[in-house]
């Protein structure tokens, strides 16, 4: 037979059986995605298909190799296994036999190691192993690594792939939930970085339990994330479910996970993200000084409102991107969705990692219709707080763009409470214990806009409005006629300098004749600074200090 005739295959990846006839292990594979077969080389040691992208299942070992640093990982409990609690015929042989058969003994291994040079406490769970389930073993090494890095105030990353408890412990392995989401809070509440990162497959009392728990929530592409297993939902609810049906991709999409990450990149990502938390409480250093800017009264308010408007107008992705620097972004507000008209995350100002939320509207009408127009829904003013009480967490300052017309006005937005999410922003954001500077970048518009604004510091740039409501709102309201907007403008004292008259403000971004996008670096170069500035002056305060200072900013505003 001619060798190039005969064909080996490697290990198959998600949605094809193993046990396939004429389908051993070898050097070629056969993609489930897109049904190609490629040299098993060719998918290199991230095993991920050439053609589309797809990610094959590895085992833990193999996923240790290219996540901790070379040399670094010192293993925990290696030999641990457990016993048979509910007596389950067989359970005993077939723990042994896989054992034997498998370079691991269960179906996580643990450990400490670094990535990217930071220390870090390391769990990986092996889907080859009884589908991953989680037992005695599995719930006793992840509880362990917990505490572990609790006590020695290390960050901890657990990568899941399982198929939910295991049925050959009974009610044993359901209490593995309960126990090592205990030792999570435990982490949690001293105030240290945990990361999950969710493979193919993550179900059942995993998702439901530590997979769902951490700070940071990553995923796989393609990853089968949920509780309920496809078929058991279609058998019993009698309907027909979509295609993408609990992929990471759906998940990320209603709100659950931060970011789907490809595994080639898995490293940097996690590296990038355990430095920028092992800096968190990083001061700024104040080597310039800068002079508050009070802004021009020669521009009319009509002309405010026009050029505040103008699509050309830098977005707030594009700010972000000019003042910071390894930018990270994460979604979703971890209940319903991820709203794209609030964009937050985490990067560095100057030396200094900072979280950013900000509302986010389109350059064109395509983008515009994607981000709602800049219109937050309730779930993009709850993953800004997620992400804000997260910055706490880590003593990290929060930077807030502000760029809408106002909260989104709809029957949905009104049945997931949009007036509660923005109350809940206020009510938090006055509490906050970490500085907060809030720039309004273009419109600022009634509540929704005050929902990102509650800080120590609020700025707007030279062509920018801040009001009540729109002027063509104002104008409705009080003399039933919109077309009176120009002349409800001038009343509504919208323009910044108004606004600093008034206490409301306290300083301008200054921007060239006819807005800032004539001249980019002009007013984000003075942004930078500013921020920095007073970034610096606002972590020297006590913390005590600043939160008076922040309740004594609003308590003031009133006319009696």
């Amino acid at each position: 037979m001619n060798i190039f005739n005969r064909k080996k295959y490697v290990t198959i990846p998600q949605g094809v059986s193993n046990t396939e006839p004429g389908v051993p292990d070898g050097m070629w594979a056969k993609c489930a995605k897109c049904q190609k077969t490629a040299y098993s080389k060719q998918l290199g040691a991230h095993k991920i298909c050439p053609g589309c992208g797809a990610h094959f299942r590895i085992g833990a070992r193999e996923m240790l190799a290219i996540i901790a640093d070379e040399g670094s990982f010192k293993e925990r409990d290696a030999d641990m296994i457990p016993n048979n609690p509910i007596d389950y015929p067989g359970y005993g042989a077939k723990i042994t036999g896989l054992g034997a058969a498998l370079d691991v003994k269960e179906a996580v291994i643990s450990g400490r190691c670094a990535i990217g040079g930071v220390a870090v406490m390391l769990c990986i769970m092996d889907s080859r192993f009884i589908m991953g389930s989680m037992g005695s073993v599995v719930g006793e090494k992840i509880t362990r690594a917990f505490e572990e890095a609790a006590a020695n105030r290390l960050p901890i990353v657990v990568f899941t792939a399982s198929g939910g408890a295991r049925m050959q412990e009974g009610i044993i392995s359901l209490m593995q939930m309960a126990k090592v989401s205990a030792a999570a809070k435990r982490h949690c509440d001293a105030g240290l970085l945990y990361i999950s990162v969710l493979t193919d497959p993550t179900t059942g009392g995993v998702t439901a339990s530590y997979a769902m728990q951490a700070d940071i929530i990553l995923a796989e592409p393609g990853a089968t994330v949920g509780f309920a297993g496809r078929r058991v939902i279609e058998q019993t609810m009698k309907q027909t479910l979509p295609e993408d049906f609990q992929s990471a991709e759906f998940v990320l999409e209603h709100g659950f996970i931060d970011k789907i990450v490809r595994r080639d990149q898995m490293r940097e990502i996690l590296s990038d993200t355990l430095k920028s938390h092992a800096a968190g409480c990083a001061k700024f250093d104040e080597s310039r000084k800068i002079n508050i800017y009070s802004g021009s009264a020669r521009i009319e308010p009509s002309e405010a409102v026009e050029i505040s408007r103008k699509i050309s107008r830098p977005t707030s992705k594009d700010i972000i991107e000019a003042i910071l620097t390894d930018f990270i972004e994460f979604h979703g507000d971890r209940n319903f969705r991820d709203d794209t008209a609030v964009v937050g995350g985490v990067g560095y100002l100057g030396a200094t990692p900072i979280t950013v939320v900000a509302t986010q509207k389109g350059r064109n009408l395509e983008e515009n219709v994607a981000n709602n127009f800049g219109q937050p829904h309730p779930e993009g003013y709850r993953k800004a707080l997620r992400l804000m009480k997260q910055a706490e967490k880590f003593g990290r300052p929060v930077l807030s763009l502000v760029n809408t017309s106002g909260a989104y006005c709809a029957t949905g937005a009104e049945e997931r409470g949009q007036g509660q999410a923005i109350a809940q922003n206020l009510y938090n954001m006055s509490g906050l214990q970490v500085p907060i500077i809030s720039v309004i970048v273009g419109e600022g518009g009634s509540g929704g806009a005050l929902a990102l604004a509650v800080a120590d510091r609020v700025f707007m740039f030279e062509y920018s409005m801040y009001s009540i409501l729109s002027p063509e709102g104002f104008a409705s309201i009080l003399w039933k006629d919109a077309k009176r907007a120009k002349e409800a403008a001038a009343v509504m004292k919208l323009r910044p300098v108004d606004l600093m008259e008034l206490n409301i403000i306290e300083g301008i971004i200054p921007e060239v004749p006819g807005g800032f996008d004539n001249d980019i670096p002009f007013s984000l170069d003075y942004l930078k600074h500013l921020l920095v500035h007073e970034f610096s002056v606002l972590q020297r305060m006590p913390t005590e200090e600043m939160l008076d200072r922040r309740y004594d900013r609003f308590r003031k505003f009133g006319a009696y």
